[in-house]
């Protein structure tokens, strides 16, 4: 989608249209998806991407793998355990605003 527009006026055009509901010519409308759904596929990604670090660290104690690669496979088990916290932190956070609002 990035590569199909290549100046500002027209991505915020885009932008615009997507809002209003108005699929941009050459673009491919998004397919609608829950929250829920998408919380479930990033998880499992996530889930994927720590598999993939240990996977390494394996591999790199056998002699397999070459230390630039676990280095690298270890950053992104990381940084996504990282992001799966904060966002477990901020949904915890929501819901516990949304519990004190009154009713």
């Amino acid at each position: 989608m990035i590569d199909k527009i290549s100046n500002p006026a027209a991505a915020a055009s885009a932008y615009a249209n997507q809002a209003k509901g108005i699929s941009a010519p050459g673009l491919d409308a998004p397919e609608k998806q829950s929250f829920g759904d998408i919380l479930k596929t990033k998880a499992m990604e996530a889930v994927e991407t720590v598999r993939g670090g240990e996977k390494a660290t394996a591999q790199a104690i056998t002699g397999e793998a070459s230390l630039p690669e676990v280095v690298q496979a270890i950053t992104a088990s990381e940084i996504t355990l990282q992001t799966v916290v904060a966002v477990r932190d901020r949904l915890v956070t929501a819901y516990q605003e949304i519990m004190r609002m009154p009713v």
